[in-house]
């Protein structure tokens, strides 16, 4: 005799029992028959089948347990586990990446900073005059063109280890201009209304002049030589500023304002206790400013909208703790190393400014040597007519001798302007640091109009004509909208500077400026 399956009862359905009573009551309502008795196994194995379709079955052994009504959650369950370890392991991967980022930066920029810090220091002890930055930026751009003639992988490895300084420093490079903005007010307190038009008329005339000469020289030039242009090597943009980069440093501006009125030498001296909230409003007003509208930056650039910010918080500062707006504009910029203000921190990197121009230089050295005719000669004539033409307009609308000397290097990156007037005797630095903020501020609202109004067409020329004019920020505001150009106003922009202080540094030519200005 067959054997019984082995069924578990306790998983027949539970109407199974109902059904069998109904077919067991009485005579079928469709079949006139009546029913007869079943025989028992006959009855098991039809219970089987309708427990087979109703419900899974527990059925002994391993082999069945995908039957189980379980499984699917189980499955469910490790697929939500495994999501959710991956996501871990994605968060966990781009934090330590961050990490990483940050100490790659501070490690380059550190590097940067430490060797401007040095060579000053060396220069200093040696008594030697000449712009200490701009002996460190030969020599790195030497050590790389050497890398690349003999080791091409070395000179592109150390290219990327400095990469993180060198977009850190672009990103925040107007901000190193700002101090001499936001102390303007000292530095003008003892210049009569009479000098400050003539300066103001120099300036502004002497622009228009510079960027004019740069740009038909670089036309004539371009003529002659009928060199091709060729695309440029791409150029990194540093990221936009973040709403969580405004929040903090929104919550350290206040945070700080508010501990510095409580306790006024928290941080041991005036100085040290408002450099938190004013290096924080400084930052925030510069954030506020490249967020504005387009249209708006043409006639309020964030340079101004950085400087007022951060003469507003020194204002409001002065105001309710009764000891007024000079003498916390004292403490923004005290040109005291061992009593730092938050100007002091921030003009700290123009040195940086000037290495970081090697690796420019670098990068676009196949652009150089290609249209090094246009180049040079353009720079050359601009920059000496630059120097020349301001010496000979502040004697002929009599400006003083010691201010016309503190705007010589007007059309010169700030921390290369005041390595030139440091090398003549009675020269206001913070006139000069604030010259040339103002000159860029001109031509950073009107070179593009300018431009088109001489039909200045070729990018060279536009791009030269704009950078040996107004430096940085006319750099910047050009570049923004004519992305051709910029190649080669950051070429311009840095050799200005270069020849510009190479120039100087003769001492011939620093007796005719002088001889010039007091004759």
């Amino acid at each position: 005799m067959a054997a019984t399956p082995s069924v578990s009862w306790n998983y027949l359905p539970k109407n199974y029992y109902q059904r069998s009573k109904i077919f067991s009551a009485g005579p079928c309502p469709i079949f006139s028959k009546p029913p007869h008795k079943e025989n028992p196994r006959n009855t098991s194995l039809k219970a089987f089948r309708n427990a087979q379709i109703s419900s899974p079955i527990t059925a002994h052994g391993s082999q069945y347990k995908f039957l189980q009504p379980g499984t699917q959650r189980t499955r469910s369950n490790r697929i939500v586990s495994l999501k959710s370890a991956g996501s871990d392991s994605s968060i966990t991967s781009n934090l330590l990446q961050t990490a990483l980022g940050v100490v790659h930066l501070v490690v380059s920029l550190g590097i940067i900073l430490a060797t401007d810090k040095y060579l000053k220091q060396a220069f200093v002890a040696a008594a030697i005059k000449f712009p200490s930055a701009l002996f460190g930026m030969f020599c790195i751009f030497t050590v790389l063109v050497i890398l690349d003639v003999t080791i091409p992988a070395a000179a592109k490895g150390l290219e990327n280890f400095f990469e993180p300084a060198l977009l850190f420093i672009q990103r925040w490079l107007p901000l190193f201009y700002v101090p001499s903005l936001v102390v303007l007010p000292l530095a003008i307190q003892d210049i009569p209304a009479a000098s400050g038009v003539k300066i103001c008329f120099i300036l502004v005339g002497g622009w228009l002049a510079s960027l004019a000469v740069a740009g038909y020289t670089a036309i004539a030039v371009r003529k002659m030589v009928k060199t091709e242009m060729v695309p440029a090597e791409p150029m990194a943009k540093p990221s936009a500023f973040s709403t969580l980069e405004v929040a903090a440093w929104s919550v350290i501006s206040v945070a700080s304002f508010a501990a510095a009125l409580k306790y006024p030498e928290l941080l041991g001296t005036n100085a040290r206790t408002c450099l938190p909230f004013l290096l924080g409003s400084t930052v925030l007003g510069y954030m506020v400013g490249t967020g504005l509208p387009s249209g708006l930056k043409k006639v309020f650039h964030p340079i101004i909208c950085c400087a007022l910010a951060a003469d507003l918080a020194a204002f409001a500062f002065g105001y309710f703790s009764k000891s007024g707006l000079y003498p916390i504009l004292g403490y923004y910029l005290t040109k005291v190393s061992s009593n730092p203000g938050a100007g002091d921190i921030l003009m700290g990197f123009l040195g940086s400014v000037i290495l970081s121009f090697a690796f420019s230089m670098f990068k676009q050295r196949k652009l150089v040597k290609r249209h090094a005719a246009e180049i040079f000669t353009s720079i050359s004539i601009a920059t000496l007519f630059s120097l020349y033409s301001t010496a000979l307009l502040g004697r002929l609308v009599g400006l003083e001798p010691t201010l016309t000397i503190s705007i010589l290097p007007r059309c010169i990156t700030v921390a290369l302007a005041l390595s030139i007037v440091s090398l003549f005797e009675g020269a206001n630095s913070s006139l000069t640091a604030a010259a040339v903020v103002v000159t860029g501020l001109i031509g950073a609202n009107f070179v593009q109009a300018v431009l088109d109004k001489l039909k200045f067409d070729d990018p060279i020329a536009r791009g030269i004509a704009t950078a040996s004019s107004a430096h940085g920020l006319g750099t910047a505001a050009l570049s923004a909208k004519e992305p051709e150009a910029l190649p080669f106003c950051a070429i311009a922009y840095g050799l200005t500077g270069i020849f510009g202080s190479l120039v100087c540094s003769v001492p011939v030519v620093r007796q005719s400026l002088l001889a010039i200005v007091n004759c």
